[in-house]
C-alpha cells in the first residue's frame, strides 16, 4: 500500500467534509466541541485538507479555560496531582483503596509468586558468593582463579583439580613437551597456597 503524502489522512472515513458549503471528502480528523469539564476532546470533526489546515491554524486547546486551568494544564507536573489515577502505584498504600493489590490476582501458573521465589533464591545465592569470596584472601582468590575454581570449593574439589591440571601440563604426560612448563609452575604455585588457606582447614 503506497504510503499517505498527508499524515492522518483517512481515506476510507465515508465522512463528508463539515466545512460549510464544502462538498470535498471529510479525510482528515479534527477535535469537536469539548463537553463540559474539558473531558476529552469531544465528538470528532471531519475536514477536507484545505479545510482542517484552516481549522489547524486557528486551533486553541485552551480555549474556554479559566486563566488557573490554563496554568495547571500546562504545568511539568500535571496530572500527578494527589489523588490522580495516575499516581496509585505511588502513594503508600498503591492506590488499595481504587486498584486491586497483587495479592488480589489469581495467580493459577504461580507466574508472579515464582519470579518473586526466582529473585529470592538469585539474591540468596548472591549474598552466599560473597560470603564464600571473603573467606579467601585476595592472593587465595587469584589463586583460584589460576586453578579455575569458584570460591565454593572444598579440600577434596581442590586436590581433584590439582591432579587433573598437573596431568594435562606435565612434560611427562605431554611426550617430554616442556612449553607448558610456567604454567605447571604457576599451578603448583596456586595449589600450595590454597591446601595451606584456613579457609580450608
Amino acid at each position: 500500500m503506497k504510503p499517505h503524502k498527508f499524515h492522518g489522512r483517512i481515506e476510507s472515513s465515508g465522512q463528508a467534509c463539515q466545512a460549510p458549503g464544502c462538498v470535498e471528502a471529510g479525510e482528515f480528523r479534527a477535535p469537536g466541541e469539548r463537553s463540559a469539564g474539558f473531558d476529552g476532546p469531544g465528538e470528532s470533526r471531519w475536514f477536507c485538507l484545505d479545510h482542517v489546515r484552516e481549522f489547524n491554524s486557528s486551533y486553541n486547546w485552551f480555549d474556554g479555560m479559566s486563566a488557573e486551568e490554563i496554568i495547571s494544564a500546562q504545568h511539568p507536573a500535571a496530572g500527578w496531582a494527589a489523588g490522580s489515577s495516575t499516581t496509585r502505584a505511588f502513594r503508600a498504600d498503591g492506590g488499595a483503596g481504587n486498584a486491586p493489590r497483587w495479592a488480589d490476582f489469581a495467580d493459577p501458573l504461580e507466574a508472579i509468586g515464582a519470579r518473586a521465589a526466582d529473585i529470592r533464591r538469585r539474591a540468596q545465592g548472591q549474598a552466599q558468593s560473597r560470603a564464600s569470596a571473603a573467606r579467601f584472601t585476595r592472593e587465595e582468590r587469584t589463586a583460584l582463579d589460576t586453578l579455575g575454581l569458584a570460591v565454593d570449593i572444598d579440600r577434596g574439589a581442590l586436590r581433584r583439580r590439582y591432579t587433573e591440571l598437573v596431568r594435562r601440563y606435565h612434560p611427562d604426560r605431554n611426550g617430554g613437551d616442556r612449553s607448558h612448563e610456567a604454567r605447571l609452575g604457576r599451578v603448583v604455585e596456586a595449589y600450595q597456597m590454597l591446601r595451606k588457606s584456613a579457609a580450608l582447614a
